[in-house]
């Protein structure tokens, strides 16, 4: 069972993080200072460090030092996020900012762990995330034994494997790339993937949520500022793109940058340089860009919303990442790949999804993408109180059209064609709605609601919802039969 080490001076914190690890089958050592953990423990012996930055006496990263070879996780606020990029570069193997949610620090926790063995060698892609507190990618999708191997990313349908090998040739060089795809789908993990097969995996990769930090703080965020340069301005500070050199820099929704961050990013690009702003003096960085985005930038540029020049700067290689919806048997690979991890994480062994579970995944549309794929796996697995994990529990409406529906015969078309004897009448050209409420009226008197909803390829919330919105009442003798 591994050890770990929390120092945090806040007790209600340490505790709650304590009973949080405890939980989750780690064995927990804590004190309130760096000084109080050399009083109590042998700081070396411990297979992880997790510490908050700032502390009574000395500073959390006197740890890195202390542990001698211990991968230390530092914890700070957002306030603080010039200080985590400096603890990173004095060899903290990750940090996460406060507040943190239970599964980020999970999360992080386990992959620290698993990574460990590899201390001896300098790590490679140390991260680092600013904005919106987003979860490690690399920590959500577990590695597939699939044509992806060396990228870590599952999938096997033909979007997936041209993606897959347009990251290995992309990867080796300095170009530019925009991800493009919808919410959800994994953009970061392209990017990690990129940074990782690149000659600069051993530098820093560090990650941008342009959507997250407000505007008036966001070229104070990325380019850093020297003393006085605005209220508030107490000391000068290194930005993110400073902190990135010889490394990647990593912007998620670009679309959102402001016109006046796009102008200072742009010089980046031409010039390799970067202006702190208040200062007079440029220097020069080492920076390969990865910028990611729901958004047509395109059409964005042509309305006066995106600098048209930096698109063209940053649509050197542009990848596209396709839909969940769009991925095929992907999505029954991924949802294996959660429920694994969900199992593990909770102890139970016993959990499967059930033939009607595994259909719905396959079917449902995912508007959400892999992100409300997760979720809905982890809501599932929380609420089961067996063994087997029902349609029901993953909290998702499959409509009439997403399914390829079967009446009793297996002979329904998606524009059913239906008589009162259930027979085909040429004659009468029914929608799915009206087949609907004809099989239901046809069938419920021997049928229960269970049965119903199997045969329609809904859940049977999905029913009575459909029930309801069309004026189908139960008939008596099937509504008590499953009261």
């Amino acid at each position: 069972m591994p050890h770990i080490l929390i120092v945090e001076d806040e007790t209600i914190i340490r505790s709650a993080l304590r009973r949080l690890l405890e939980r989750n089958q780690y064995q927990v050592s804590e004190a309130g200072s760096v000084q109080e953990a050399q009083d109590q423990f042998s700081i070396a012996t411990f297979d992880l460090i997790v510490s908050d930055l700032r502390l009574p006496g000395a500073p959390g990263t006197e740890l890195i030092r202390l542990g001698e070879g211990t991968p230390v996780l530092i914890m700070t606020s957002y306030a603080s996020l010039r200080s985590a990029v400096d603890s990173m570069k004095m060899g903290a193997v990750d940090y996460i900012a406060k507040p943190f949610d239970h599964d980020e620090m999970l999360q992080a926790v386990a992959r620290i762990l698993r990574d460990r063995p590899k201390a001896a060698t300098p790590a490679p892609a140390a991260e680092i995330r600013s904005g919106g507190g987003g979860r490690s990618a690399a920590a959500d999708k577990p590695a597939s034994a699939n044509a992806s191997g060396d990228i870590g990313i599952i999938g096997s349908c033909p979007p997936m494997l041209d993606m897959f090998s347009k990251i290995r040739k992309v990867a080796p060089t300095d170009s530019n790339v925009l991800i493009q795809g919808e919410s959800g789908t994994g953009k970061e993990l392209v990017a990690r993937a990129l940074h990782n097969l690149s000659r600069r995996a051993k530098a820093p990769m560090i990650s941008v949520n342009c959507a997250a930090i407000p505007e008036t703080l966001i070229e104070s965020e990325l380019f850093g500022h020297e003393k006085g340069a605005f209220t508030g301005a107490s000391a000068g500070r290194a930005g993110l793109v400073e902190a990135a050199d010889g490394g990647t820099l990593f912007l998620d929704e670009i679309g959102e940058l402001p016109l006046e961050a796009q102008a200072r990013l742009l010089r980046v690009l031409q010039e390799g340089e970067i202006r702190r702003v208040g200062s007079v003096q440029s220097q020069k960085v080492d920076v390969r860009l990865i910028a990611a985005t729901h958004r047509d930038l395109k059409s964005l540029a042509k309305a006066g919303q995106f600098r048209e020049d930096l698109y063209y700067r940053l649509h050197v290689i542009a990848l596209k990442l396709p839909a969940l919806r769009e991925r095929g048997g992907d999505v029954n690979e991924i949802a294996h790949a959660f429920l694994a991890r969900q199992r593990t994480r909770i102890g139970r062994d016993d959990l499967s999804f059930s033939a009607e579970a595994e259909q719905a995944i396959r079917h449902y549309s995912w508007p959400g993408n892999v992100r409300e794929l997760e979720n809905a796996i982890e809501r599932s697995v929380i609420l089961s109180e067996s063994p087997e994990i029902s349609a029901d529990l993953l909290g998702i409406d499959i409509e009439l059209g997403d399914l390829d529906y079967r009446d009793p015969l297996d002979q329904l078309p998606s524009s059913a064609t239906v008589s009162g004897n259930a027979s085909h009448d040429p004659s009468e050209d029914l929608s799915l709605e009206d087949y609907f409420h004809h099989f239901v009226l046809e069938h419920q008197d021997h049928m229960t609601e269970t049965e119903l909803a199997r045969k329609l390829g809904v859940s049977r919330k999905c029913l009575w919802e459909r029930r309801q919105r069309l004026g189908i009442p139960r008939r008596k003798s099937n509504a008590t039969s499953e009261s």
